[in-house]
C-alpha cells in the first residue's frame, strides 16, 4: 500500500533550500519515492494557512520504504540542511488499499 510524505515547508535560507531540493530529489528516486505536489502554494478551503508556507506531497510504495528512505545515508545530508534552510511539519500517511 502506498504511502506519502506530507510537509508543509517556509523556507528560511533560499540558498540551502536549493541545496536541500537537490539532495532530497536524488535521496527519494533512488528509494522509489516519486513527488505528486511540490512546493504548492495551496488555496485553504477552511482554516488559515500560511501564505508564506509550501506544501510538498511524496509517494512511496509501502512504509518500510519511506522510512528507510528517511533513515538513509543518502538523505542524511539533507536532512541536516533541513534545520537551517526550512522550517516544515513532514507526516508519514498510510493511503488506502
Amino acid at each position: 500500500m502506498s504511502v506519502y510524505v506530507i510537509s508543509e515547508v517556509e523556507i528560511l535560507d533560499e540558498t540551502a533550500a536549493q541545496r536541500y531540493r537537490e539532495l532530497a530529489q536524488a535521496s527519494i528516486t533512488g528509494y522509489q519515492g516519486r513527488y505528486i505536489v511540490r512546493g504548492a502554494a495551496p488555496d485553504a478551503l477552511e482554516g488559515d494557512f500560511d501564505e508564506h508556507k509550501r506544501v510538498v506531497l511524496v509517494e512511496f510504495p509501502d512504509r518500510e520504504t519511506a522510512e528507510r528512505w528517511y533513515a538513509s545515508a543518502e538523505y542524511a545530508e539533507a536532512l541536516e540542511l533541513s534545520k537551517t534552510a526550512l522550517r516544515r511539519r513532514l507526516l508519514l500517511v498510510d493511503g488506502v488499499a
